[in-house]
């Protein structure tokens, strides 16, 4: 992997965080956050793929990697919605 294509990985990582953490509605940190949680989300989502053995909706090759979209905003979005839901301030 080129490193091209490794800031484009990263590039698209944050922009799935970032319609992640705007779909659940909780967001804090900036575009590094957005960026680990677009990875999480990635793992999280294709785990939930493997596990119901759903397939690969719209993936995005860099080189020989590829990045589950569709998988990681879903995952992304799972991801935040529990951490805003245990982080929040309760009255």
């Amino acid at each position: 992997m080129s490193f091209f294509e490794f800031i484009i990985l990263l590039i698209i990582a944050g922009v799935c965080g970032s319609i992640g953490q705007a779909i659940s509605g909780y967001s804090r940190g900036g575009c590094l956050l957005s960026i680990v949680i677009g990875f999480i989300g990635a793992l999280i989502g294709m785990g939930l793929a493997d596990f119901f053995n759903l397939p690969e909706i719209f993936t995005f090759q860099a080189g020989d990697v590829s990045f589950p979209v569709v998988w990681s905003i879903i995952g992304a979005t799972l991801f935040v919605a529990v951490v805003g839901f245990l982080t929040r301030k309760r009255l």
